[in-house]
């Protein structure tokens, strides 16, 4: 680009230390997000203009150590190796450096460039924690820059040394063990010196990998005839083990933490607060379910009363301020020949209201949740509800792609991978396709929110979550599988960066811009055009007795039920326009607007969500959770139709 140098720069390291927060300050909105080739892992890219260079940045997946047990792992490993990025960033937690300074360990093993950027310095110190940066370098062999990622604190720092370590080619040298473990090392790499090991592999680190008893390395050194390098690393592996009573990857294991132990008693000292900080009892409180299970009643409450408040207002601005432009636009149109009219009509009326019903509704819930999800709040949902989770066969890890569903059910599908169980993604997977995205929100919000109330729109999400639980529980005696327990990091409580927030709810505002306003648009139109031929008409008639037996519902409803397949929105959008008038309350009662919100909330996934699926568990479990949601929705507008006559 414009003549730069091109520079690759990895960021590695444990999750949750800000590792991604580095790579959006970093990028900006230069980056994207796609997979790993051959994983269900997601691969985030970006890049940065530094001086002469151009510096692409890519977010390698958490992990916490380079031991290939986990998909993750092996990403991290394969692509250090392999790819051989420029410099490596080992993004380290310095409220938690010992723990870090294993996967730090490992990364040296690598031998190749790289600095450590030690992250959340500012809550280090509000915990008594001091580290001496200087003595860290100096003890590890690589620069080490202090930071604090998410208010852009040392990120000049990091990018300045990165370069000078990537213009240097400068390796750190590997770590140095206890006696044993070396001797077993130099054996090794007696035996190994005429074996033709690729260049991309370091000869010591595939040493102590065979060592450890690497069943992918072993494969390796196997298929360039080391036989007897194998045949000797499982001597030394048992001599290891009769020495220490334990397995030998443990033997090494424990090396690298006591000599990481040493190095962090001597650059790090710890001087407990005599008080206790806010933030701490604000943790305790969201943690234990005493106090926990009513804070997150009221969060829910807060952030759909929010969706409702401010949508509203933010609904009214934006129609007060469009109203002279589209009577201009109407103006325009009315002197167009009549056969173009109807299309055009409704292009505007899709794109009108995809400006005042649905944007001020998903604006208010990306900021709130993004809000809860840089605080560290989220996790300890999780945590919280581990009990009930399990009386769906699942744990607490499930309860972050069903949580990331109220925003998208695309990234909650996706989100599903972390479920360590096949039994557990597929029910998880399911369950997601019930929880209310934004786009169904809107549908609850825009029609029941705003003709009813809110009070009304509440009960629906009450609905929806008893029937999540419900299906799980009947999900949970039909699948069966290995149920696990719950293992999971909860990072501290933080306060929310307003960069961050801001800069994530405008990557979720700019894609719905630009794929969803110009869809909901020209599906308007395409109504329009089937109203102008009579397609809708025909349509209605043939559905007309159908929707009234089952579900208590005009002929024109089915319209916008078929067409939010593609897009949710599109159902509230198309509703106004199937029915040919913006007051919905003129041809729908509050029973049929509330049994057209439950179907369109419960029926079948929205075409983006539906090829996520499939793409994640298949085409023929894509469909068989589709179908499953469309008989629900059935059962739940047939039911809607006959209690609510009792009730409205």
């Amino acid at each position: 680009m414009n003549g730069r140098v091109a520079v690759r720069l990895a960021l590695a390291g444990n999750a949750n230390v800000g590792k991604s927060t580095l790579f959006n300050m970093l990028t900006g909105g230069s980056q994207h997000v796609g997979n790993w080739p051959g994983k269900t892992v997601e691969k985030a890219e970006g890049y940065v203009r530094f001086g002469h260079y151009i510096i692409y940045v890519i977010d390698l997946p958490g992990s916490y150590s380079l031991s290939a047990y986990s998909e993750e792992e092996v990403i991290v490993r394969e692509y250090l190796l392999m790819e051989k990025p420029d410099v490596i960033v080992n993004v380290v937690d310095a409220t938690a450096l010992e723990r870090n300074l294993y996967l730090t360990f490992q990364l040296l093993e690598l031998e190749k460039p790289m600095v450590l950027a030690l992250n959340f310095m500012d809550e280090a110190e509000k915990k008594g924690i001091k580290i001496d940066v200087e003595l860290l370098s100096k003890l590890i062999g690589i620069p080490v820059i202090p930071c604090i990622a998410a208010k852009g604190v040392g990120l000049i720092d990091i990018l300045e040394k990165s370069l000078q370590i990537a213009r240097e080619g400068v390796k750190p040298n590997p770590p140095i063990y206890g006696s044993e473990v070396e001797e077993a090392i130099a054996n090794l790499l007696v035996e190994m010196r005429d074996l033709p090991i690729p260049e991309a592999y370091p000869r010591r680190w595939v040493a102590i990998r065979i060592l450890e008893g690497d069943s992918i390395v072993e494969k390796m050194v196997a298929s360039l005839g080391g036989s007897k390098v194998l045949r000797l690393a499982e001597s030394l592996r048992r001599r290891l083990e009769e020495s220490h009573g334990e397995p030998s990857s443990v033997v090494i294991a424990s090396e690298r933490y006591s000599l990481i132990g040493r190095i962090s008693s001597q650059v790090q000292t710890i001087k407990t607060p005599e008080k206790r900080r806010i933030v701490d009892i604000i943790d305790d409180v969201t943690s234990r379910p005493p106090t926990g299970i009513p804070f997150l009643i009221l969060t829910l409450s807060l952030l759909i009363s929010s969706m409702f408040f401010m949508g509203g207002l933010l609904s009214s601005i934006i129609e007060y301020a469009l109203n002279p432009t589209i009577a201009i636009v109407e103006d325009l149109i009315r002197l167009l020949p009549a056969w173009v009219k109807p299309t055009l009509i409704g292009m505007m009326d899709g794109f009108i209201a995809s400006l005042t019903l649905v944007i001020p509704y998903i604006l208010p819930f990306y900021i709130i949740l993004f809000i809860l999800e840089d605080s560290g709040y989220l996790p300890r949902v999780s945590l919280l509800l581990d009990r009930y989770m399990h009386r769906m066969g699942l744990h607490g890890r499930a309860l972050l792609p069903l949580l990331l569903g109220f925003t998208c059910n695309v990234p909650a599908c996706i989100g599903c991978r972390i479920i360590e169980s096949e039994r557990g993604r597929i029910i998880t997977s399911i369950l997601v396709l019930l929880i209310p995205c934004t786009a169904r929100s809107i549908v609850i919000l825009g029609l029941v929110g705003h003709y009813i109330g809110v009070h009304a729109a509440l009960a629906i999400y009450v609905f929806e979550v008893m029937l999540v639980f419900l299906t799980g529980l009947v999900l949970d005696r039909i699948i069966t599988g290995e149920k696990l327990a719950l293992v999971m990091e909860i990072p501290p409580l933080r306060i929310p960066n307003s960069n961050i927030v801001i800069r994530k709810t405008w990557f979720r505002l700019r894609e719905y811009l630009i794929i969803v306003v110009p869809m909901l648009t020209l599906g308007s139109g395409m109504v329009g055009f089937m109203d102008a031929i009579g397609v809708s008409r025909m349509l209605a008639e043939i559905l007309d007795g159908f929707m009234k037996i089952a579900f208590g519902l005009p002929g024109f409803t089915a319209i916008p039920l078929i067409f939010g397949f593609l897009r949710k929105e599109l159902a509230l959008v198309m509703l106004s326009q199937a029915a040919g008038v913006e007051d919905l309350s003129m041809v729908l009662t509050y029973k049929q607007m509330i049994t057209f919100t439950l179907i369109t909330v419960v029926y079948i996934p929205c075409l983006a969500t539906f090829l996520s699926l499939a793409r994640e568990q298949g085409l023929r479990r894509a469909l068989e959770s589709s179908l499953l949601t469309m008989v629900l929705a059935f059962l739940v507008g047939v039911a809607s139709n006959i209690i609510l006559s009792f009730l409205l």
